[in-house]
């Protein structure tokens, strides 16, 4: 998943990507508010981190903008302001959710994967596909109750997947939910990525259209 993080603490910013990037998404950061707006403009995103104190422009008014462009994208504010007036106006604003400074990495990793569980009207802890399940809040992924090990990026493409069944996507939109800017984007990496994930969970679970792009079929209920 490719998440915008817009904080201008650089010591605090490099952490929050660091262990994003370690659960699995796909970041880029940017320390202003007109740098997140061109960011916004030119790039898709699956979730928002966003401060409100920015430079340049404020976090609130980014958000406000963004609600503008009749942007469901959901948006988590991350920022010192603890007061309720500050909660409310934030999420008045447009955010989905609101954590306050200092917080656990642990609980904004669950709280974006709640947030991306409710975007893709997925209620459930555990994404399942026949004998395939998929927990993102510990990184389990198992086949017929046996656990299979994947790699970080396996499981960010297994998990765009099977929030997306029956959803075709191209090659393009996978490697942008894989990479975030400046890392390095091998010409096969997505078919490489499929053919291991293949060879872990089954040849049948992953369709290639020629062309087109990759999907997980829905399954026959009949």
């Amino acid at each position: 998943m490719r998440v915008l993080l817009v904080e201008d603490d650089t010591l605090l910013g490099d952490g929050v990507r660091a262990g994003l990037k370690q659960a699995g998404f796909a970041v880029d950061w940017v320390q202003d508010g007109q740098a997140a707006k061109l960011a916004l403009e030119t790039e898709e995103y699956a979730l928002v981190v966003l401060d409100l104190g920015l430079p340049k422009l404020s976090g609130t008014d980014l958000l406000k903008w963004l609600r503008t462009q009749v942007s469901t994208i959901p948006v988590l504010i991350l920022t010192a302001r603890d007061t309720v007036a500050d909660r409310i106006g934030g999420l008045n604003a447009g955010a989905d959710d609101y954590l306050i400074k200092p917080f656990d990495l642990d609980e904004l990793i669950a709280r974006l994967n709640a947030l991306l569980r409710r975007s893709a009207g997925k209620v459930t802890l555990t994404l399942q596909h026949g004998d395939i399940e998929l927990t993102p809040s510990t990184h389990h992924v198992s086949k017929s109750g046996q656990t299979v090990e994947l790699s970080a990026r396996e499981f960010t493409l297994l998990h765009e997947l099977l929030l997306h069944v029956g959803r075709v996507q191209s090659r393009e939109q996978l490697e942008q939910n894989l990479y975030g800017w400046g890392e390095e984007v091998e010409s096969n990496s997505v078919e490489v990525h499929i053919h291991h994930l293949r060879k872990k969970l089954g040849a049948e679970l992953i369709r290639t259209l020629r062309g087109v792009g990759y999907v997980i079929d829905k399954e026959n209920t009949r």
